[in-house]
């Protein structure tokens, strides 16, 4: 097994485990709904804004072990960064996630979030792992509306 296959096994297994900033934030001003009508997993996102900087993240919910990983490494990796910092990482999640296996993948800025490169042997999975930022994109833009993956 290969140490970055072997890396996303352990990460998506103690993300999914223990969570990151699983709780509601009560004093969020910016707050969406998500869910993957694909395989049931619903999770609510709540940011707490300073200007156009994300002060604190956090979300609430239940999917499968690749989607609570998602949103748990996601909510670090938003906190402290501009709206348009977070929307570029979301764009660079993406598409790390939906470049065809044989394709080189420029992973500059991912950091932690590189070890769902895995994700791409399984295309079904997508959605899981992508639920959480589609609902951060509805957050950011104080859609009402719940954010889905398709």
């Amino acid at each position: 097994m290969s140490d970055l296959r072997e890396l996303y096994q352990q990460t998506i297994i103690d993300h999914n485990r223990k969570p990151r900033n699983f709780h509601p934030l009560t004093d969020a001003d910016h707050h969406a709904k998500g869910h993957n009508p694909l395989c049931g997993d619903r999770l609510e996102l709540y940011l707490k804004m300073d200007g156009d900087r994300i002060q604190d993240a956090s979300f609430t919910g239940a999917g499968c072990a690749i989607s609570t990983a998602s949103a748990s490494m996601m909510t670090e990796a938003i906190k402290g960064r501009t709206i348009q910092e977070a929307k570029s990482l979301f764009t660079k999640f993406h598409t790390l996630l939906t470049t065809p296996m044989h394709e080189p993948i420029d992973v500059d800025g991912l950091d932690k979030l590189e070890v769902f490169s895995g994700v791409r042997e399984f295309p079904v999975r997508i959605k899981c792992a992508t639920l959480a930022w589609h609902t951060l994109d509805a957050a950011l833009k104080d859609d009402r509306s719940e954010a889905k993956t398709e």
